[in-house]
């Protein structure tokens, strides 16, 4: 759905919403089905609010410009994870490497394998 071609611009728009919320951007990335964003959040602003506004923005956007024309929206969740300040340049490479890890990993077997990493517990029919 994300086409490469334009993936830059979606990435700078992306950027600018996160400028708009007063938060510093250290990386974004992504391939066809998803992008990782590599943030500090703002104190001010709430995760859910966060997601919602780079959901709702980069839509009117994508729809408006039709940079994407089969887009058929971002699906409903999200996943979010925090990390020490001391893991920034690692997950800076980790996201700036998408294309080669998602090669070996699709989106799905990631995300079941960092919530177990994490312990968190998960239902697949929410993954999909």
């Amino acid at each position: 759905m994300i086409r490469s071609e334009k993936r830059e611009d979606l990435w700078h728009y992306v950027w600018g919403i996160n400028k708009n919320l007063k938060s510093h951007l250290y990386r974004i990335n992504g391939i066809e089905d998803h992008i990782h964003v590599l943030t500090h959040i703002h104190p001010t602003v709430a995760l859910s609010e966060y997601i919602k506004t780079i959901k709702n923005s980069s839509t009117s956007w994508i729809q408006r410009e039709d940079i994407l024309p089969h887009w058929r929206g971002w699906q409903d969740g999200y996943a979010a994870f925090t990390h020490s300040i001391k893991e920034k340049d690692r997950l800076t490479d980790y996201v700036k490497g998408q294309q080669e890890h998602h090669q070996n990993e699709s989106y799905v077997d990631e995300l079941k394998r960092l919530l177990a990493e994490a312990g968190i517990a998960f239902d697949e029919k929410y993954l999909l």
